[in-house]
């Protein structure tokens, strides 16, 4: 996936050889699109079946904030890591957020757009910034530092 200069639609199994994560905790279902090292936008179809609804919150489910920055991180992880030479020998490690804020909530059967835009890396940190929106109103949004490291299958999870 490096060579490509502009990639659009990738599905579960395009994003599943990318990103190490796995059911319950991989929140992305789609890239649209890759610019590699540049920018990606992904997708997060919100079902009542996700698992975290069943406590946040009972009778009002809304969707974690927390777990809003965890799928833009993992959009933006799988920018960086498609663009390397072979993703299956590298992770990303989040170290740091800055300017985090939530703006609206997101409910079950919202369909959330990630962008995320490289920022600026230094030596193996990387800062990328991100947004969350659905139907264009912006829900949340953080600047995320992570350690891109080399790894071995069995630190791949």
């Amino acid at each position: 996936m490096s060579s490509e200069a502009g990639t659009t639609g990738l599905g579960i199994r395009d994003i599943l050889r990318v990103l190490p994560h796995r059911y319950p905790f991989l929140l992305v279902d789609r890239i649209l699109e890759v610019e590699p090292g540049k920018k990606v936008v992904g997708l997060k179809n919100v079902t009542f079946n996700e698992e975290f609804f069943q406590g946040h919150f009972p009778g009002n489910p809304v969707m974690p904030g927390v777990l809003l920055v965890e799928a833009m991180a993992q959009v933006g992880a799988f920018m960086l890591i498609a663009a390397t030479d072979d993703p299956s020998r590298r992770q990303l490690r989040l170290t740091g957020l800055d300017a985090v804020r939530f703006r609206r909530p997101v409910v079950p059967g919202d369909q959330v757009l990630f962008t995320v835009e490289f920022v600026a890396a230094k030596r193996s940190i990387v800062k990328v910034r991100g947004e969350a929106r659905v139907d264009g109103h912006l829900c949340a949004e953080a600047e995320i530092m992570s350690l891109i490291q080399d790894c071995g299958p069995e630190e791949r999870g």
